[in-house]
């Protein structure tokens, strides 16, 4: 799988965690920032690999700041991107097959780092389950459909 990762300062030792994680299932990877320690606008991160999923350039992605919201928040403000945050098995798998998220985005400050390693392989492993769910995400589209400009 192709795989989007970014983060903001607070994320940043927490994706080069992942993203050896990711090259060890196999995954392939572009990172988006940020780069380094230094302190970064995460919605300028959000906004880059949330773009880039939004245009098909990648399957999923991984967003990572300090609680995952703020990270969260910023990929759901472009068209046709879902993101969850998921500090949980419960929600990494809820997140895939009932919310067809293509972005996990997770706390650094929330989580450790082996589970952070285990709800990546959780939620890698999951995909959208239809069913139940599939009038709901439909439902969802319908509405992002509205407010698009």
């Amino acid at each position: 799988m192709n795989i989007a990762l970014g983060c903001d300062e607070a994320g940043f030792d927490l994706k080069q965690i992942i993203s050896a994680k990711l090259k060890e299932l196999g995954h392939s990877t572009e990172d988006y920032g940020c780069y380094d320690k230094n302190p970064v606008l995460y919605p300028d991160i959000g906004r880059k690999v949330a773009e880039a999923i939004s245009a098909g350039r990648h399957e999923r992605g991984i967003l990572i700041c300090g609680t995952g919201i703020g990270m969260c928040i910023t990929a759901n403000k472009i068209p046709g991107v879902s993101a969850a945050v998921c500090h949980d098995s419960f929600s990494a798998v809820r997140s895939r097959c009932s919310n067809n998220a293509q972005i996990m985005c997770i706390g650094a400050r929330v989580i450790g780092n082996e589970l952070a390693k285990q709800l990546l392989e959780i939620w890698l492993s999951n995909d959208f389950s239809g069913g139940g769910s599939t009038d709901k995400i439909e439902m969802i589209n319908e509405i992002e459909k509205i407010y698009r400009r």
